[in-house]
């Protein structure tokens, strides 16, 4: 496969998996109400643990992945046609 099609499937288990971590670890009691903010909001979010989450369990699936590919135990090329 090509460093393309490497870099797409990449991009799109981030994205999931990023998804699917984002409402974890999230505490919605706020100490302090602005007016117009959304009181269900989270008041820290973690983004950058979350970030750092997502990348490392995205290369372990992505490793995980193109080594099945690799092998030609996952073949993509079969499942698509």
């Amino acid at each position: 496969m090509s460093i393309t099609g490497l870099a797409i499937i990449y991009i799109i288990i981030w994205w999931i998996v990023f998804f699917a971590i984002l409402p974890i670890d999230v505490e919605r009691k706020k100490t302090v109400k602005i007016e117009g903010e959304d009181p269900g909001s989270p008041e820290n979010p973690k983004m950058l643990k979350k970030f750092i989450y997502c990348t490392g369990i995205t290369t372990i699936l992505f490793i995980m992945i193109y080594l099945l590919m690799k092998f030609e135990y996952l073949n993509l090329r079969n499942i698509i046609i």
